[in-house]
């Protein structure tokens, strides 16, 4: 059976995905505050949960910290006692074991249960994020980086949220052991941990080493998987200039970059964990020779030695893990920096304050005045003064050469941008004073270069409507000139296309982009060069089926084809970011020689 017999078959058996929902609404938006507070709303939305964990710790730490205690009793008591005595603390210690195994396994699970919880928390926090930001954002940052930010960045994170608590209670447990061990015997406890206030030196110098190079390893993670995300996305392109070599070296040099970092990285941790963790170890040479002088003195028993034995390896623990938590640390505060840079993006293509939804649209397209530049330094004005008005239900061709703004007309009616100056208005209301949301459900777009998703192809024309029924998906197909080929497929509309498509040509993709608008059904469609892959015998029979369809539509044809321009009630010549004429086709061919010009120079790139 194909693949998309067998995706219908499992989607069908399977139960639908609930959508998730982040238990806070945010990070803290002060960007002045430490990086762990900024987290904290996402933290407190665990907080039951956690408290419970945390619960579980604390009284399995107190069991095993006891341990050495109840050990120490009993030898004392088994050298005092030769003939018994030992059972009820042999029970003791055995109750506490499974006391110990069951708090611990407890907190364990909870407590990565909890770092889990808080790591899809933040990634659906970023996915709701970006999916609010502007098209200005995604022009000037690559999508590899972002991905990268998005998945290992959230993953140092989610490390850290992970073992920062099991270390926190390691060092707990050293604080309550070190009293016991007080309680014992204050120098043999003090000579024990002697060596502890270098520990905290080193420390303090492999953070001051780790930190910029967790930064730097960090995005050059990202700069690797842009430069691997990038010849993914564009392999037909690499391998149509035989670039491969090329890009390997491109890859290469990505990579040596990144080891470089790594190795750094590496080198600081090898010149101070060994130290570390091996301070501490000191710890226990110092109770078998001072302890063992006191024991032979008589000034402490063996049981005393012995229990302190077992503390010394207690309290070595949180320097044994505090490297690995030290790097985990810096790694997940130069990582929360590269998320925060998102989260901290601002999402200017927004609601107003009292924002109205469009309601019943009638469809009367305007423009006014409008100034715009796309967002960057030094970026050119492409609408300069451009003022056009499309009435409801009029189909309009805009007409121009390369770069004059068509496209960016076309952008700026469902606030793709926002305008610089003048305004955009939809029935007379300025685009700005209406959702975004209900702006977009009445204003959709086929673009030049369509894309489609790794779906079948009924799933990708259902994209815009996902609950329209089979008959309406096919009736789509078959205005938008797709039914012929569809048919024609193994699996017909259930066809899984592959990656953006690329299993069809590029004229099956635009007519299955123009199928998923017509779906939608907007009161405004902008077809921006729609039919320019396809030939000129399936362009007429699109034609003819959008005929009908556009009658009672208002319609925006970006066009470089006299045919494509034929559909159209009004053409509008733009040149330099404005209207300088408008009238029929017939008017203007007539009567302004720059539009024959251009007509011109379109039917010569037809006929190439």
């Amino acid at each position: 059976m194909g693949r998309g017999f067998l995706r219908v078959r499992y989607r069908a058996a399977m139960p639908a995905d609930p959508v998730h929902r982040p238990g806070a609404t945010g990070i803290d938006p002060d960007r002045s505050k430490w990086w762990v507070r900024r987290l904290v709303p996402l933290l407190r939305a665990q907080r039951a949960i956690f408290a419970v964990t945390m619960a579980c710790g604390l009284v399995g730490l107190v069991v095993q910290v006891s341990v050495p205690m109840v050990l120490r009793r009993a030898i004392d008591v088994a050298l005092d006692q030769p003939s018994g005595g030992l059972y009820g603390y042999v029970w003791v210690l055995l109750g506490m074991a499974v006391a110990a195994f069951g708090l611990r396994f407890t907190y364990r699970y909870l407590l990565f249960m909890t770092a889990y919880r808080i790591e899809t928390d933040l990634r659906s926090l970023i996915y709701h994020h970006l999916t609010r930001l502007p098209f200005s954002f995604y022009d000037r940052v690559a999508s590899g980086d972002v991905i990268s930010r998005a998945n290992s960045d959230i993953r140092s994170i989610q490390l850290l949220l992970a073992f920062g608590p099991l270390w926190a209670l390691a060092a707990t447990s050293f604080v309550m052991a070190f009293g016991l061990m007080l309680s014992i015997h204050v120098p043999l406890a003090l000579a024990t941990v002697a060596g502890m206030p270098l520990v905290y030196v080193l420390a303090q110098r492999m953070r001051d080493h780790v930190f910029p190079l967790s930064w730097v390893t960090q995005g050059r993670m990202a700069e690797v998987a842009m430069v691997v995300d990038e010849n993914i996305s564009g392999t037909r392109i690499v391998k149509s200039f035989a670039a491969e070599a090329d890009q390997i070296a491109v890859l290469s040099r990505a990579a040596g970059r990144l080891r470089w970092s790594a190795t750094a990285l590496i080198d600081a941790r090898a010149r101070f964990n060994p130290a570390i963790e091996a301070i501490p170890r000191l710890g226990m040479a110092v109770v078998l020779l001072y302890g063992g002088w006191l024991a032979i003195d008589g000034q402490v028993g063996v049981g005393t030695l012995l229990a302190f034995s077992t503390y010394v390896i207690m309290i070595s623990v949180p320097f044994r893990m505090l490297g690995f938590v030290l790097l985990q640390y810096q790694r997940a505060a130069a990582s929360s920096m590269r998320i925060f840079e998102i989260l901290d993006e601002d999402p200017v293509i927004r609601d107003r304050p009292g924002a109205r939804p469009v309601g019943d649209a009638a469809g009367r397209v305007e423009f006014r005045d409008v100034r715009f530049a796309y967002p960057g330094g030094d970026n050119p004005v492409v609408l300069d003064g451009f003022s056009l008005t499309v009435e409801a239900g009029e189909t309009v061709a805009l007409v121009g050469r390369t770069g004059c703004g068509k496209s960016t007309v076309a952008r700026l009616i469902p606030r793709f941008y926002d305008v610089d100056a003048g305004a955009v208005l939809v029935d007379g209301v300025d685009v700005r004073d209406l959702t975004v949301e209900s702006l977009r459900h009445h204003v959709s777009q086929v673009p030049d270069e369509p894309f489609l998703f790794s779906e079948s192809i009924r799933d990708n024309v259902a994209f815009s409507r996902p609950d329209a029924p089979l008959d309406e998906v096919v009736t789509a197909i078959t205005a938008a000139g797709a039914d012929g080929f569809v048919t024609d497929l193994e699996h017909s509309w259930d066809e899984v296309v592959g990656e953006r498509g690329y299993t069809l040509s590029g004229g099956q993709r635009q007519r299955i982009a123009i199928a998923r608008t017509l779906l939608a059904n907007p009161r405004v469609l902008i077809l921006d060069d729609a039919t320019s892959a396809v030939d000129v015998e399936v362009e007429a029979t699109i034609h003819a089926a959008l005929r009908e369809l556009l009658a009672d539509r208002t319609t925006i044809v970006i066009a470089h084809r006299l045919s494509t321009i034929s559909l159209a009630d009004r053409v509008v010549l733009i040149e330099d970011g404005r209207v300088v004429a408008e009238g029929t086709h017939r008017h203007l061919l007539a009567s302004d020689a720059r539009y024959e010009a251009i007509l011109a120079s379109g039917t010569e790139r037809a006929n190439l």
